[in-house]
């Protein structure tokens, strides 16, 4: 304790065993009146890592912070900021269409879009819209024509084409779900909806994962911007305790910083940075 005294830098974390211990917790407070910071595993991970652990999380604690949220000013404009963020969307998307039909005509002919069912706000299932970014395969009736009932489906896909790989990673791709947009399917920022067999499967294996359909999900989040793709169950858990975050603290300055950091992605991905 003298130690920790003497380093005026050091944060002092408490999980729940420790909170639970009376001694330890006397000690933590008179550190903490001494200068030092003290911070549950809770407030560690959330001011230092920006993201919730789930094994930490309560239920209800989360319920309470999104009701109040959506009650608030922020909740009432979000729709309408959305609405607006389409309508924006549009023109890109106008723009990319024929160079996209023409790649598919050159590279790999088959339908411009793809649609694959996800799970919304609510639980409800809708369909989201894509440019198709896979070789077409007719033995395999699937949306992008490829991808199998259980699988992950990896960055380096060999599935993908050519022309796919670089609408991916500029992320191109999304620019139709500007018309999820719209229709009310999708906000602009938000947990990315999964498909429904991964939601069953997730929901089984991760505490709270329903937690995440709470709100509307989003063409970019939180967990896109900070941990990028999802290949397994291990970074699926990883991303929603960055989701659980973004439901807790969401609103408008929150929604630009993760506009922001999206944007800034987007651009150095296609300037050829990372």
């Amino acid at each position: 304790m003298e130690q920790l005294l003497h380093d005026r830098g050091s944060v002092i974390v408490l999980d729940r065993e420790a909170l639970n211990d009376e001694r330890v917790v006397a000690q933590a407070a008179a550190l903490h009146e001494a200068g030092l910071r003290v911070r549950t595993l809770l407030q560690f991970y959330e001011e230092w890592l920006g993201k919730l652990p789930a094994a930490e999380l309560e239920r209800a604690s989360l319920l309470f912070d999104i009701g109040e949220l959506h009650r608030s000013r922020y909740g009432r404009f979000k729709r309408l900021l959305d609405l607006l963020w389409g309508a924006f969307l549009l023109v890109p998307l106008v723009v990319a269409v024929p160079f996209v039909l023409l790649a598919n005509l050159v590279g790999n002919r088959g339908p411009m879009l793809y649609r694959q069912t996800r799970v919304g706000r609510g639980g409800v299932p809708f369909e989201i819209l894509k440019f198709r970014t896979m070789v077409v395969r007719p033995d395999v009736p699937s949306a992008e024509g490829a991808v199998g009932a259980s699988e992950w489906t990896a960055q380096d896909d060999p599935r993908i084409t050519a022309f796919g790989k670089v609408l991916r990673a500029s992320h191109l791709d999304e620019l139709p779900q500007a018309l999820n947009i719209l229709r009310g399917d999708l906000s602009l920022v938000g947990p990315r909806p999964e498909q429904p067999r991964y939601v069953v499967e997730l929901s089984e294996k991760l505490p709270f994962y329903g937690m995440r359909h709470l709100v509307r999900p989003g063409l970019t989040g939180w967990a896109q911007v900070k941990y990028g793709y999802a290949g397994n169950e291990d970074d699926a858990l990883e991303k929603l305790q960055y989701e659980f975050f973004y439901l807790r603290h969401q609103g408008l300055r929150f929604d630009a910083r993760v506009i922001g950091r999206t944007v800034r992605s987007v651009t150095g991905t296609m300037g050829g940075g990372r």
